[in-house]
């Protein structure tokens, strides 16, 4: 699997060089209610710092950010492949944090990210994908289109932005 030209990888310096992007994208969908770790309020500083640790952790080797600009060239789209796993497990991976800003949604950006992301992990010899989403959105809806396997939900499993309990859907996908 070739990943599309479109998508690409961050470095630490990139992502240290790109952080006001790559925060306005996290913000766009906290605020547009995407279940991705944070609380409304959201402040930038929070995006900042989140951000931050994403790059040192790139920067170990325990992760890849994956990134896709719009046709102006501004990033719009990052997705996160986990690396490191327990020493039993060097063949799986976790995806986290598919983030698309809604002013790019709809255009195949996140489609084009996950294909991307599968070949990067297929190059790694990732034989085994893992993801979790919030259950009945439009994520986990997108996830069964991209050809994830439903293994099943855990109840009141996380916060909403807007502080409301959500169930998570388990995802997997062998490659």
């Amino acid at each position: 699997m070739t990943p599309p030209k479109s998508c690409y990888l961050l470095d630490a310096a990139d992502i240290e060089a790109r952080i006001d992007e790559i925060c306005d994208v996290l913000t766009d969908c906290v605020t547009h209610g995407a279940s991705v770790s944070f609380l409304l309020p959201f402040e930038q500083s929070k995006a900042r710092a989140f951000w931050h640790g994403v790059a040192q952790s790139v920067d170990r080797g325990e992760r890849l950010l994956l990134a896709v600009d719009n046709a102006s060239g501004v990033l719009v789209g990052t997705v996160q492949l986990i690396l490191q796993q327990p020493e039993n497990q060097p063949h799986r991976a976790d995806v986290a944090k598919l983030l698309v800003h809604s002013r790019a949604r709809r255009q195949g950006l996140a489609r084009q990210l996950m294909m991307t992301l599968e070949a990067y992990a297929a190059e790694r010899q990732k034989t085994q994908l893992v993801l979790d989403t919030a259950t009945g959105s439009d994520a986990e809806l997108f996830y069964h289109s991209c050809g994830w396997l439903k293994a099943g939900e855990i109840p009141d499993y996380a916060l909403m932005p807007d502080g409301k309990l959500t169930s998570t859907t388990l995802f997997y996908k062998s490659l």
